[in-house]
């Protein structure tokens, strides 16, 4: 309470007593004063009646009790005050009033005069005191306390009573806010948030409503409320329980939790009334009649819940499931391993139609709110779809997972194509097709882990059955042709090995191992008349008679016959098997390097990318759920990829190549009889790496068509588990190529020099003398074996054009001319050569030079020209030494390729050396001058 002193007591003599005004004070200091937020408290605790009482005890309590804030509380509790319409209230206002002050300011202005001097000057005065201005401003007050003393302010709290009504006060007094009904239904309407006028916009809302919801609250049954006898419909019924429901979240004084239960309580009779009148007409299916009416009776006193529900639990769609189909009829008209998608697909088209037909009776019975059709849809897709798909994937899973695994795929596509055939309602929204598929993928999603593991097993067992089969079929294929070979053959414990068994073979004087044609894998495509056998000699044996045993040019992959069984593994076209044991290892080693070529299979590669393009498919379908369950849709359709390429590339491609670089590794050129169509194992490994190229170029295509262009994965994200993968294959791929060709330039190089050493002639270089008196007839082409040797390199390096990159392409070519040099270098140095095989010799390297200019490679074209010129040192006649010392000594000549020491190494094999070599040596070093 606020500080008061007491009168001062004055005794009889008129003097002042000191000691009763000392215990005055002390009795005024010793009333303690409560703090103002604990007053603000108990203010807040108090019916508005006492409040407007507590308001009238002291000047200071009205300041409290008529603070703006406090009513501005009890406006935003029952969400009529708009902040924002406040703010713009008190803006214009602040506007108004400095546009008052303004005008003031120029009319104030235009009063004042000119001074006399006629300098304009303003005169500035001070009013102290106007007696006229004050008598007004005293008669204006006493006349506003007069009026206040009789009327009280007008703050809309002037018509209620200062205590609560009782129950026995029927009287005109409590009943006069009750004589316009119609205007009550709309009170929160006429609502204004005016800073400062709180007080006044709830007094109108608690003048309307106060006595019905005190009238409410004192009832004893829901005949007595005052309400239901102003109010006769039902729709005005429910609008103002409604506005009571809103009134009561400003109640706040002692007992309003026993209020707003008996409100509670009414307001459920009252709605319990109207559903039933809601079902009766839902029973008799009086769409627009009753069922229309009391939906939005229901949705005007809280929102329609009740009527919402209602109508979705006893929807006859839940009653007759019979009509829509089995889940079993999936399984029941498909084969015996696998299911039919038809029949689920006829269900959802029934259930699809069934739905849009009550889309339009929602839109005639419900008002604007909720999304009852959506409501609708997840009681279905719970009560319908889930008790639908989750028996038939059971089952499903139980007979096979192929089957499995096209159910959950195919009928997830499916239902995603019944959300998207579903309509909306004229309420449903702008995302309803968006929540239509989030309500189907909530069915599938207890489905999808064990789905997409599933997948991912399926796959990998079925790549390694198809990569372990084909193995099978090769070693099935070995072992059929080597007992074919062996057949009539008496193996003994202490006979030797293929090798030695080879050598004897080919030691003999016969062809026995035929060549192996230079062919493309891709040329296998043109039609033929008929089938074609190799032009190859027989395999014979002095002194043993074998008949002829013709092979194919090429081996077919083994593959399966349409009807699933294997193709017969093709045999040596011949009447018996070989009788001695030499042919038949000899044979054998020749079906070994003929079958090189299928040491890994382009069919292999395409069953996996087939089989790993279907599973990604159907994985793929699920990552448009988004979320957890997308992401790992997308995480497992990289894992297929990754599982691709591992049992792809490390089971088959990598062990063909390392046994094409073993076969490579194993080849001796002298051991072979006919060299006329190159390197076979070199040939046949370059054709594997055609058939490599092509298979990488099929999982790069896969991978951009499957993964990058449904955004599966990110090309240009370097940790990406697929981006890796894919690197990792090719980088295999590129080190199986890269070993292979360096074993294949050996082995070509070995193959150049055993031509360079059977095929060069000694009178290539050194051709016999004439006969005296006989004219020489030179040849001035290249010899035979220059011409092999370019056409064995040539043919050679053609076949990796366009197979490998080109940088791998410019390292091979380079190294096989380095090499071709230094080949040709050893060569020169065993030859003997006469001036007349001059001619042969510089033709030979001209014919090098020809070819090395063909792989366009600058550096390496020059060690060839060296080579030109160092042929001309043989064509120089041997009076002419000075200048062959000459020639020898000049190392610009050779571009620094060779050393003045590395030519005269080459001068030595001039066979005229001996006759010349004393007075080269002279010309160069001065062997044989005197110092005079």
């Amino acid at each position: 309470m606020s500080h008061f002193k007491r009168a001062a007591v004055v005794d009889g003599t008129g003097r002042r007593n000191v000691l009763t005004s000392l215990k005055a004070t002390q009795m005024a200091d010793s009333k303690a004063a409560l703090p103002a937020e604990i007053i603000s408290m108990i203010l807040d605790c108090l019916p508005i009646p006492d409040l407007m009482s507590f308001a009238r005890t002291s000047r200071r309590m009205q300041e409290m009790v008529y603070e703006d804030s406090r009513w501005v509380q009890r406006l935003k509790a029952m969400a009529v005050w708009n902040e924002g319409e406040a703010r713009q209230r008190f803006e214009e206002a602040l506007r108004v009033k400095r546009e008052m002050i303004r005008m003031r300011a120029e009319e104030d202005s235009k009063k004042t005069g000119i001074g006399v001097n006629g300098d304009g000057a303003v005169r500035k005065t001070t009013t102290l005191f106007d007696a006229g201005l004050e008598e007004e401003r005293q008669r204006r007050s006493v006349e506003g306390a007069r009026k206040s003393g009789r009327t009280g302010a007008l703050d809309g709290f002037e018509t209620l009573n200062i205590s609560l009504p009782t129950h026995t006060n029927q009287g005109s007094n409590s009943r006069a806010p009750m004589q316009d009904p119609e205007a009550l239904l709309n009170i929160f309407s006429n609502i204004k948030s005016i800073r400062g006028s709180a007080r006044e916009e709830f007094g109108k809302i608690y003048g309307a409503l106060g006595p019905f919801y005190f009238d409410l609250v004192r009832s004893r049954s829901h005949v007595d409320p005052v309400i239901f006898r102003v109010y006769r419909d039902p729709e005005q019924q429910a609008q103002m329980l409604s506005h009571l429901q809103t009134f009561s979240r400003s109640d706040w004084a002692q007992g309003w939790r026993s209020r707003e239960e008996k409100l509670t309580t009414m307001v459920g009779i009252f709605e319990n009334a109207v559903l039933r009148e809601f079902e009766q007409g839902y029973e008799a299916w009086d769409i627009d009649g009753r069922m229309r009416r009391y939906a939005h009776v229901l949705h005007v006193l809280n929102g329609g819940h009740a009527g919402i529900e209602l109508y979705v639990q006893k929807h006859p769609i839940f009653t007759d499931r019979e009509v829509l189909g089995h889940s079993m009829d999936c399984i029941n008209q498909a084969s015996a391993e696998g299911i039919a998608l038809e029949p689920s697909r006829e269900f959802l088209e029934r259930l699809s139609l069934k739905i849009n037909e009550q889309a339009n009776i929602i839109d005639r019975v419900f008002p604007s709110g909720d999304d009852v059709l959506q409501i609708l849809l997840e009681k279905v897709a719970e009560d319908i779809l889930m008790e639908y798909v989750t028996p038939l994937f059971d089952e499903a899973h139980e007979r096979s997972i192929p089957s499995y695994l096209k159910a959950v795929s195919g009928i997830f596509e499916q239902s995603m194509r019944f959300a998207i055939s579903l309509k909306p309602t004229k309420f449903s929204g702008g995302d309803f097709t968006d929540k239509v598929k989030t309500i189907v993928a909530k069915v599938f999603e207890p489905h999808i882990d064990l789905y997409l593991q599933d997948e991912l097993d399926y796959f990998k067992r079925i790549a390694e059955t198809g990569v372990g089969e084909w193995e099978n079929k090769l070693s099935a294929q070995e072992a059929s042709t080597e007992s074919f070979f062996m057949a009539n053959i008496n193996r003994q414990a202490d006979k030797k090995d293929f090798l030695s068994s080879f050598k004897k073979v080919v030691m003999m004087p016969v062809n026995v191992l035929p060549s192996l044609p230079i062919g493309s894998p891709f040329t296998a495509a043109k039609p033929t008349s008929a089938p074609q056998v190799t032009n190859r000699s027989s395999l014979q044996v002095q002194g043993a008679g074998l008949s002829s045993y013709p092979l194919s040019s090429r081996p077919q992959t083994p593959s399966l016959t349409p009807n699933g069984e294997e193709y017969p593994i093709p045999l040596p076209a011949a009447a018996e098997a070989p009788t001695n044991e030499l042919a038949a290892k000899a044979a054998l080693m020749a079906s070994k390097l003929e079958g090189i070529r299928s040491l890994f299979s382009i069919e292999v590669a395409l069953d996996l990318t087939h089989a790993a393009k279907a599973s990604i498919d159907r994985a793929a379908i699920f990552v448009r759920l988004g979320g957890q369950s997308g992401g790992e849709a997308r995480e497992q359709c990289e894992t297929i990829f990754v599982v691709l390429l591992q049992i792809l590339g490390d089971r088959h491609v990598k062990t063909g190549f390392d046994k094409a670089v073993d076969h490579l590794s194993k080849y001796n050129p002298r051991e072979v009889s006919e060299h006329q169509q190159g390197v076979a194992p070199l040939v046949t490994f370059l054709e594997l790496v055609n058939v490599g190229d092509l298979i990488s170029q099929m999982i790069d295509v896969f991978y951009e068509q499957q993964l990058v262009a449904r955004k599966l994965a990110d090309r240009n994200d370097f940790l990406d588990p697929a981006v890796k993968a894919k690197k990792k294959f090719e980088q295999m791929l590129d080190e199986r190529v890269a070993a292979g060709l360096n074993k294949g330039i050996d082995v070509l190089m070995d193959e150049v020099e055993y031509v360079c050493a059977t095929m060069q002639l000694p009178t290539d270089y050194n051709p016999t003398p004439p006969i005296s008196g006989k004219s020489q007839a030179f040849d001035i082409g290249p010899t035979k074996a220059a011409e092999q040797v370019v056409k064995i390199l040539e043919s050679h390096t053609k076949m990796l054009t366009g197979s490998t990159d080109k940088t791998m392409l410019d390292v091979f070519n380079q190294e096989v001319g380095l090499r071709l040099f230094t080949a040709l270098c050893k060569h020169l140095k065993r030859a003997r050569i006469s001036t007349d095989g001059a001619i042969k010799l510089i033709s030979d390297m001209n014919i090098y030079f020809l070819y090395i200019r063909t792989l366009k490679n600058q550096d390496l074209l020059e060690y060839f020209k060296a080579l030109r010129e160092l042929s001309q040192i043989y064509l120089i006649d041997p009076s002419h030494a000075k200048e062959m010392a000459t020639i020898i000594a000049d190392g610009d000549r050779f571009h620094g390729i060779f050393r003045a020491e590395e030519v005269y190494e080459f001068a030595e094999r001039r066979a005229d050396w001996y006759q010349v070599k004393r007075d080269v040596e002279r010309a160069m070093y001065g062997i044989g001058c005197v110092v005079m």
